[in-house]
Order: C-alpha cells, then sequence, then structure tokens
C-alpha cells in the first residue's frame, strides 16, 4: 500500500452567488479575517444544509449574508482550489450562480458579516479578495442578462 490513501483530500462543496442589480453586484466583508489577519472582500457564499441543492445553498447564503432577495438567473461556473485545515488537505469546489436582484436591503445581513454593499462589476472584479471570485464576476459581466 502506497502513501497516496492517506494522502488523498477530503472534499468539500459551497455554493455562492453573483447578485446584479444596474451594472452592481452585492458583496461582503465577513468578520472572519485570513490567515495573516486581513479583511477579505467577497461573493455571499456558504455550505449547502441538508438536502439542498448548490442554487438553494446559495440563494440562502445570499439572503442570510447580504440581506436580500434574488432570482437565479443560471449557474455561472466552479472554483476549485486546496486548502489545508487542521493538518489535512482539502479539495474544495465552490459553484457560482448569477442571481438577479428582486429586493430587501443590505444592512439586513447576519452576524458572519461584518459589511454588505452594492459595487460597481468593474470594481468587483479587480477587488474581490479571491481570483476564483473575480474571474465569476467577470463571467457575470458579459452574460446576456447583464448588458445595457
Amino acid at each position: 500500500m502506497t502513501g497516496a490513501s492517506r494522502t488523498t483530500p477530503e472534499r468539500e462543496f459551497s455554493a455562492g452567488g453573483v447578485v446584479v442589480k444596474d451594472g452592481m453586484c452585492a458583496v461582503i466583508v465577513p468578520t472572519r479575517r485570513t490567515a495573516g489577519g486581513h479583511r477579505v472582500l467577497s461573493l455571499p457564499k456558504g455550505h449547502p444544509e441538508g438536502s439542498e441543492t448548490g442554487p438553494d445553498a446559495a440563494l440562502r447564503e445570499i439572503r442570510e449574508e447580504a440581506g436580500i432577495e434574488a432570482r437565479l438567473v443560471e449557474k455561472l461556473g466552479d472554483v476549485r482550489y486546496f486548502y489545508q485545515r487542521d493538518g489535512r488537505r482539502i479539495a474544495k469546489v465552490v459553484s457560482f450562480y448569477l442571481f438577479e436582484f428582486l429586493g430587501g436591503d443590505l444592512g439586513d445581513h447576519d452576524f458572519e458579516v461584518e459589511e454588505a454593499r452594492w459595487m460597481p462589476l468593474e470594481d468587483a472584479e479587480r477587488e474581490l479578495t479571491y481570483r476564483g471570485e473575480r474571474e465569476m464576476v467577470a463571467l457575470a459581466k458579459v452574460h446576456p442578462s447583464c448588458r445595457s
């Protein structure tokens, strides 16, 4: 037996959303910091609960973390990466979906979020902390439903 079976990464799945309104998207600053203690600017996302599908989980996370309601347009893509937790290697997949804003108030976010705000898509494409999320905003920006 090789050591490969001991180093096989655990798998983890999350779902998130790019919620658009008038050339802007909803972004959040979670209360949780990076390992280096820095603030994170990101899209709402999280793990599915119970039997939730990816889009259902993304919609719930948008409600909880950004305080808003949205309508699913379509899946944008997946972001894949590895990270370490408690000495274990985790293979993570985050499916992102494009949503259209329906209503609500960004101030109604939950305790896991320090701040939620609207940001122009062009700015989010440059300023989000994680490259994969910036790529999802770039895909949303060129989607036919987001063009003026």
